[in-house]
């Protein structure tokens, strides 16, 4: 079941924020307010999966959880590796058409729309011979392995005249949409810097049924360079994403760096890397990923002049804290030792430490699952026919300014974006 149904949904968020932000900043949620789903079968929104790996899994089961209250149907399953192909079968109950060529799926009849979450190269021509099908597309980020794909597959989105929605999931998270409208509303004054981080400490290799080393590269296709950039495409495009929908901007220029530090063997792509963005408003993104240290974890942090929010863990800092009680001032200056004798000869200056403040949370009692609510959009959006143009916008941008960060960390230069490639 829905954890509450989208009118509540938007109630809340509404009730939240203050406003009604499905009319303003983010188009994309007016698709929530359709009451429109007759029952009949005919009237049944018919989607296929490609690809049922660990994030098709997530996807599916997502879908799953919505398919009567929706009208929506999983209609078929895809995929050419056979614990996959057999796990998907056992989790739609035999009610799913199987295959493992995604091609006899495309040529199925009264599908609507396909999900696409194969490994990262396989996504272009999936994709692009989806949308030449007649079908809407739902497609994992990031949208391709080069450039010059995913030029391709935007190219064919416009000329089908299909839906193509990249799974950012974040901008169909309340906490997110929260914060976008308080941003908007000046809670943190002029948003001037964006930071992120995702930490980990493993090399991301899984396990290959033994006596079966062909199958390494299936399985573990995250770890070699022609099909995969690694921490780039995987984890990074994830807060880019957030820092170009927040900034309602793109970057002109990226510097980067990256190697292999500590898991070197049988691993082609970085094991560590760090990215700077530059905005045309001479603002920055700051970025980096290891795979060798978890203490930190994942954050991205958005930086105003008046406030800072940390997204991941749902909080906001404002900059200048009200000043407590004089008598609780006192009591917190002799416990920090504020009173402590100062050399005269001493520095003339006081490092600058970290606020301690504890913050408050940018959204209370957020229950909702992004992934969720965007394929939910997704079956809306096939319902209705059309999907806000930002939604492939935002994920091709990404793609690009992703793999030009790759780029940039294999050439060691400074690296911009070639005009053909706008758009």
């Amino acid at each position: 079941m829905l954890s509450i149904n989208r009118r509540t949904f938007l109630k809340r968020l509404s009730i939240a924020t203050g406003a009604v932000i499905a009319a303003n900043s983010v188009p994309w949620l007016s698709v929530f307010n359709d009451k429109t789903f007759a029952k009949g079968p005919n009237d049944r929104v018919r989607l296929g999966f490609i690809g049922i790996g660990d994030r098709g899994r997530v996807l599916l089961l997502n879908v799953l959880s919505f398919e009567k209250q929706l009208n929506v149907e999983v209609a078929a399953i895809c995929d050419n590796y056979p614990p996959n192909y057999e796990r998907a079968i056992k989790m739609t109950g035999g009610n799913a058409k199987p295959f493992k060529d995604y091609r006899e799926l495309l040529a199925m009849k009264d599908l609507d729309g396909v999900i696409v979450a194969t490994p990262l190269t396989e996504h272009a021509h999936i994709v692009i011979d989806a949308l030449n099908a007649g079908l809407h597309v739902f497609c994992e980020k990031s949208m391709a392995r080069t450039v010059p794909d995913a030029k391709k597959m935007y190219d064919e989105h416009l000329n089908a005249k299909r839906i193509l929605q990249i799974g950012h999931q974040r901008m169909f998270s309340p906490i997110y949409l929260t914060a976008i409208d308080r941003i908007a509303n000046g809670d943190i004054g002029q948003l001037t810097h964006v930071k992120a981080y995702w930490h980990r400490n493993g090399d991301w290799r899984r396990p290959v049924p033994s006596g079966h080393p062909e199958l390494d590269r299936v399985i573990n296709w995250r770890l070699y360079k022609d099909l995969s950039a690694g921490l780039f495409t995987e984890l990074l495009s994830h807060h880019l994403q957030v820092a170009c929908w927040f900034k309602k901007s793109f970057p002109v220029s990226v510097v980067a760096n990256g190697g292999l530090l500590y898991w070197k063997k049988n691993r082609e792509v970085y094991d560590h890397i760090s990215c700077l963005y530059a905005f045309a408003d001479d603002s920055q993104f700051v970025y980096d990923s290891i795979n060798s240290n978890k203490h930190y974890g994942c954050e991205i942090q958005i930086l105003g002049s008046k406030g800072t929010m940390e997204m991941e863990v749902n909080k906001y800092y404002p900059e200048e804290v009200p000043t407590p009680p004089g008598i609780l001032q006192l009591i917190n200056d002799v416990e920090n030792g504020i009173f402590d004798t100062i050399p005269i000869g001493g520095a003339s200056w006081i490092p600058e430490t970290a606020a301690t403040t504890k913050g408050s949370r940018i959204l209370e009692n957020n229950k909702e699952d992004e992934s969720k609510l965007e394929l939910e959009a997704f079956s809306r959006f096939i319902r209705k026919g059309s999907a806000p143009e930002e939604l492939s916008v935002q994920g091709y941008y990404t793609t690009v300014w992703t793999l030009l960060a790759e780029q940039a960390a294999d050439t060691k230069e400074r690296v911009v974006m070639d005009e053909k490639y706008r758009i």
